[in-house]
């Protein structure tokens, strides 16, 4: 089984305007609203490869029912702990005349630490597999919160896939994780450097492995691909050329590829290429839409064809 934590589930609200003005009444195409947060993306990411995954989130207020009412519609599993405060809302904005997009991202409301509780008891309960956190904490929460479910992962013996940010990221990293999905300057952040040059990342992920905080890192490079480092692998994927047009939820969809073939039991290089498939593959639709699975393995036999033949054993 997988579940998915999103500690600060969203509604993400997209639309359209030829020209953003200052002062000036802009006309929009129709609101498209759809369930969003870190980890239900990931569930959403993996239903669309055939997966599927529970989604685990508190959810108050009107944008709350609309949350779940989204999530329904969609045909994800979920359990939606009850929250005091109103669900937040994101907004992205794409001006056609120039491609360029607009991303209006909020903090959320406080939220209370009997609310991280409930989550964690939640995942006592469902005895999940492997166990994906992704995304931001909200306002209330202790920086520790993706910490203790990494506590908790290590009880249940899941394998714990996290994806955040700043000082969450780190307490979870001293805890030790399965897998982190860090960037350039997390990843320069977490070893306690200011940023990092292109011949210094396989060093820095290695540091990350040596200190625990890790089994395995896979360090997102943008456009430049991703690299996947453990104790005994390295592999260096380039992202294939495409036309980008969105890059909301290109980390969540990248996760997402990894996830999935961790739970088929595939190899560490079949995980960071299908990571980087999926992630690109986000990039090529606009506003807050996922992947098409078909662009997916087209650009996944791509990879392989540039890249030849897995070759490492299947991850335990």
């Amino acid at each position: 089984m997988i579940v998915t934590i999103t500690l600060n589930p969203c509604i993400d609200k997209s639309t359209t305007a030829e020209k953003l003005f200052p002062e000036a009444k802009l006309r929009c195409s129709s609101m498209i609203n759809e369930p969003g947060g870190g980890g239900i993306n990931v569930s959403k990411a993996l239903k669309k490869l055939g997966e599927t995954a529970t989604a685990v989130f508190p959810a108050g207020g009107h944008n709350g029912e609309m949350l779940k009412g989204l999530l329904k519609k969609e045909d994800i599993p979920f359990y939606a702990l009850p929250a005091a405060h109103e669900t937040r809302e994101n907004w992205v904005i794409l001006e056609t005349q120039t491609n360029n997009q607009y991303r209006l991202t909020f903090p959320g409301e406080n939220t209370n630490e009997e609310t991280l509780q409930q989550v964690i008891t939640k995942l006592k309960e469902l005895k999940p597999e492997i166990i994906v956190a992704s995304g931001s904490l909200p306002p209330g929460l202790p920086v520790n919160a993706f910490a203790q479910i990494a506590h908790t992962a290590k009880q249940l013996n899941s394998h714990y896939v996290l994806d955040t940010s700043g000082e969450a990221l780190r307490a979870a990293a001293d805890v030790g994780v399965f897998l982190l999905k860090p960037n350039l300057s997390e990843l320069s952040r977490l070893i306690g450097k200011d940023k990092l040059n292109d011949e210094e990342v396989n060093e820095a992920a290695n540091e990350i492995i040596q200190k625990g905080y890790a089994e395995a890192v896979a360090v997102s490079l943008g456009a430049g691909g991703a690299l996947l480092v453990t104790g005994h692998f390295r592999e260096r994927v380039i992202a294939p050329s495409v036309k980008k047009q969105s890059t909301v939820g290109a980390g969540d969809s990248m996760v997402a590829g990894m996830v999935y073939q961790l739970h088929k039991g595939k190899t560490f290089s079949e995980m960071i290429r299908l990571g980087v498939s999926c992630g690109t593959a986000a990039t090529m639709n606009p506003g807050t839409q996922l992947f098409n699975p078909s662009d997916v393995y087209r650009l996944y036999e791509e990879i392989n064809l540039q890249s030849g033949k897995a070759v490492t054993a299947p991850v335990s």
